[in-house]
């Protein structure tokens, strides 16, 4: 069945310049292996379309139950000379929450 990502996980985003950081993290251990299943960089890349301009880059962390995502070139040249709504990137954590993912009926 089809959920959004904010039924099995919360998340938490930032910037550095131009990049976007978000930790996508598992709110029950048993969902993380649905989260590497279904949250892809190329399916992060897709759902933010032409937000953002460069590649995304995904770092699993098994210990902690968590993904982490740099999306490139996503926050129109950064804080302090961008003239987007959202600079730093606070709420690309929030839009990927949406998401819809896969999940097995079982879990």
């Amino acid at each position: 069945m089809k959920v959004p990502l904010s039924k099995i996980a919360h998340t938490r985003s930032g910037d550095k310049g131009d990049t976007c950081n978000i930790g996508v993290i598992a709110y029950d251990p048993r969902h993380y292996p649905v989260l590497v299943r279904e949250v892809t960089a190329e399916r992060v890349k897709r759902h933010f379309g032409a937000l953002v301009a460069g590649e995304v880059e995904r770092y699993e962390l098994p210990n902690l139950g968590a993904l982490n995502f740099l999306l490139h070139q996503a926050l129109g040249g950064g804080g302090t000379v961008s003239l987007r709504t959202d600079a730093q990137g606070k709420t690309f954590g929030a839009a990927l929450l949406a998401l819809e993912i896969e999940m097995p009926a079982e879990v």
